[in-house]
């Protein structure tokens, strides 16, 4: 299993409905795309604030395998959502970090 990990750091006054609509988008893929097996969206509690450099945002995908992983990458459904949180985020793709971890 993969799980697709995403940090963000959202521009400053992004307001919660529209994070939520982007969850929302996301969370809709499951029906949308085999191989994912669950999406969570959570917000960044921890202290340590100057590690955490804003990316209070995150979300995850388990996905079945690398063959799911890439094709949720190249589904347009993801990519449309993700061009869309790409335009909310401070300083574009460098308020996205990303890890794939195989569990």
């Amino acid at each position: 299993m993969i799980r697709h990990i995403v940090a963000l750091r959202f521009r400053p006054g992004t307001p919660d409905r529209v994070k939520q609509g982007l969850y929302d988008d996301l969370a809709a893929l499951s029906g949308h795309i085999d191989g994912i097996l669950d999406f969570k969206s959570f917000r960044n509690v921890s202290v340590e604030t100057p590690l955490v450099r804003g990316f209070n945002d995150l979300f995850w995908f388990d996905l079945r395998d690398e063959v799911a992983r890439d094709a949720y990458l190249a589904d347009p459904a993801h990519q449309a959502v993700g061009a869309r949180i790409l335009a909310e985020t401070d300083g574009g793709a460098e308020g996205i970090f990303v890890a794939d971890i195989r569990l």
